[in-house]
C-alpha cells in the first residue's frame, strides 16, 4: 500500500467506530476522528473498558460474592464483568496501541460484501 492509498484508507475510517487496545489491557471504543505522524489516535464519544482486578477474580473464584447460595463455585464457570466508563474525547498515544479493530454492524458487513460481488 503506497502513501496515497494509506491516506485514502485512513480517510475512509473517519467517523467509524474503532476498538483500540492499549498496552495496559484497557480497551477504548469510540468514533475515529483523526491520527497524526506519531500514530496517536483521537476518538470521540469514547468508552473505556477494563478487565477485572485480580482481587475481584479471586473473590469470584472463592465464591465470596455467591455466599448466599451456600455452594462452592466451579473454577471453570467463573464470570466476572469488565468495568466501563464514558470518557468522551480521548487521545490514545500511538506507542501504547497494541491492536485496532473496526467495529461493524451486520448491515455494514452485508453492504461491504455485496460491493465485492
Amino acid at each position: 500500500m503506497d502513501g496515497s492509498q494509506a491516506v485514502q484508507y485512513l480517510d475512509s475510517l473517519i467517523g467509524r467506530t474503532l476498538r483500540v487496545h492499549a498496552t495496559d489491557t484497557r480497551i477504548f471504543v469510540g468514533t475515529f476522528k483523526c491520527t497524526d505522524a506519531a500514530r496517536n489516535i483521537i476518538l470521540a464519544s469514547t468508552y473505556e473498558y477494563r478487565f477485572p482486578s485480580p482481587s475481584t477474580v479471586r473473590d469470584a473464584a472463592t465464591g465470596t460474592h455467591d455466599s448466599a447460595a451456600g455452594s462452592a463455585v466451579d473454577a471453570q464457570s467463573i464470570k466476572v464483568d469488565m468495568t466501563s466508563r464514558f470518557i468522551g474525547l480521548v487521545v490514545v498515544p500511538g506507542q501504547h496501541i497494541t491492536k485496532i479493530e473496526l467495529e461493524e454492524t451486520p448491515q455494514q458487513i452485508r453492504a461491504r460484501e455485496s460491493l465485492k460481488k
